[in-house]
């Protein structure tokens, strides 16, 4: 059975729940909701596993905090031994409007200091990475409170129809392969 390793950033605790910067954790919350699962604290982050169509899906949110989401990530690949083409990275991108999904095969960082860490530690940046769009919209020298900072209400209204799109992407990902899902998903 192939597994898929999908690992949502984000940063415990209260205060960042429901922020912009913990999409990657809100999408996974609302995938193990969908599939009826729950997570359990492990080593270095929550865990929760599904089986959809033949494949196992090893949802990960780091413990880590943000900033050294590679080491989560790394460890769980290795001891579930999942090939990094079956990894899928889902993280805000204030470069791209709100709601806006853009699911890539590697890139950059793009200034993200998840997926900085993330280079760093596997050592490469060739691997499957949704980003969500929040936007920027936002005043000089006020980008971390933007990140950090909750929805607002006109976001709020459509951002559990963006949620559940991010959602179709991961198991589109795994069912129909990073290309196809691409075309289905980047950009709407």
């Amino acid at each position: 059975m192939k597994k898929y390793l999908i690992v949502g950033l984000g940063n415990i605790g209260e205060k960042y729940h429901n922020t912009r910067h913990n999409i990657g954790f809100s999408v996974l919350d609302s995938l193990a909701k969908k599939e009826q699962i729950t997570f359990e604290t492990k080593k270095l982050g929550d865990i929760a596993r599904f089986r959809y169509k033949g494949r196992t899906f090893i949802l990960l949110k780091p413990s880590t905090f943000m900033n050294l989401s590679g080491k989560a990530l790394h460890y769980w690949q290795k001891i579930e031994n999942i090939p990094l083409e079956n990894v899928l990275v889902i993280t805000d991108d204030l470069n791209l409007p709100f709601g806006t999904l853009r699911l890539k095969a590697k890139g950059s960082a793009g200034g993200h200091n998840g997926l900085t860490n993330i280079n760093e530690v596997i050592q490469t940046q060739n691997y499957a990475r949704l980003r969500f769009g929040i936007g920027s919209e936002y005043g000089k020298g006020r980008q971390i409170d933007y990140v950090l900072g909750q929805w607002d209400k006109e976001e709020q209204e459509i951002l559990n129809d963006r949620i559940d799109k991010c959602t179709k992407a991961v198991t589109s990902f795994a069912l129909a392969g990073l290309a196809n899902t691409m075309n289905t998903f980047n950009g709407k």
